[in-house]
């Protein structure tokens, strides 16, 4: 039976789903609009992040970047109550797959697959993309703090057949399902404390990235392969399915984590730059700084 809380969630999801999505995308957009004209901290974390990504860009260029950011903010909002309500009946009416062969020839190997994401496009409707398009996934992440945030957003992560992989123990979970030839998804474009990632290069700049991503698929063998959702002018969408990684093993394991982190970085950085709007720049990729690290 459904817990009382849940249903009144997803009811209340179903009420917002009735709604034309251009009216919800409309409703949405001027509310943030005017955060992104007042929240000073957020946009000044855009504009220096886009500064130093693209130092060669227009003013002007940027600008229109970063408000293309907190407008994808609005259609996440706008889109959000869908997610509830995708099957692989409808789908496809939101969502192209591109490199569906890359998915087969991943799940050919025989052993568990490994798929890393970003905060991308629509992030959210990607996951559930994935687990109709694919197959459902387990996917790693960190609970949020509020209580109702977290359950709205762990029902709409879970509404399409994926589960969820709380971040404590999440390695030896991930490797177990890996093992048993699962799939596992993650987001590796996320800063990490000094202690908890590796620094790699991404746009020119060190990031401390989640090396442990790397050792997952250097420990379990496991396929890994990049995955993205790109907005299309007409507001549809692409999954894009990147090949099957050819995992760095030189028998370094230091040296093999940090070669593979930086790959699978590079491939997130490729993604970005052809699309730049559709990343999360408002984020303090780079907060941790390589003199953190205690020597």
């Amino acid at each position: 039976m459904e817990k009382s809380g849940s249903g009144i969630i997803k009811n209340f999801m179903r009420v917002l789903s009735l709604l034309p999505l251009s009216l919800r995308k409309s409703l949405f957009l001027l509310p943030v609009y005017l955060f992104y004209l007042l929240s000073t901290r957020y946009r000044l974390i855009a504009m220096h992040n886009l500064h130093r990504a693209f130092p060669l860009m227009a003013e002007a260029q940027l600008r229109r970047i970063a408000r293309g950011v907190y407008r994808n903010f609005a259609v996440i909002a706008a889109e959000y109550p869908d997610i509830f309500f995708l099957t692989r009946e409808n789908i496809r009416e939101r969502v192209e797959v591109e490199g569906y062969d890359n998915y087969l020839a991943a799940r050919a190997e025989g052993k568990g697959v490994l798929v890393f994401a970003a905060h991308f496009s629509n992030w959210e409707m990607q996951l559930a993309a994935m687990a109709l398009l694919t197959e459902p996934l387990s996917l790693i992440y960190r609970p949020l703090d509020n209580t109702l945030l977290e359950e709205v957003t762990a029902m709409a992560r879970t509404a399409a057949g994926n589960t969820l992989i709380g971040k404590k123990g999440a390695i030896r979970e991930s490797a177990r399902i890996l093992k048993n030839g699962g799939m596992v998804g993650v987001m590796v474009d996320q800063n990490m404390a000094w202690h908890e990632g590796v620094f790699v290069n991404f746009f020119g700049r060190p990031a401390c990235t989640a090396g442990a991503i790397a050792g997952l698929a250097l420990h379990t063998h496991a396929q890994v392969i990049p995955s993205f959702m790109v907005r299309k002018p007409s507001g549809r969408y692409s999954l894009v399915i990147g090949p099957p990684v050819k995992i760095i093993r030189t028998g370094d394991l230091e040296a093999d984590i940090l070669a593979n982190t930086q790959e699978f970085t590079s491939i997130v950085e490729e993604m970005v730059r052809n699309y730049p709007d559709q990343w999360l720049w408002v984020h303090s990729r780079w907060k941790t700084k390589p003199w953190q690290v205690e020597k």
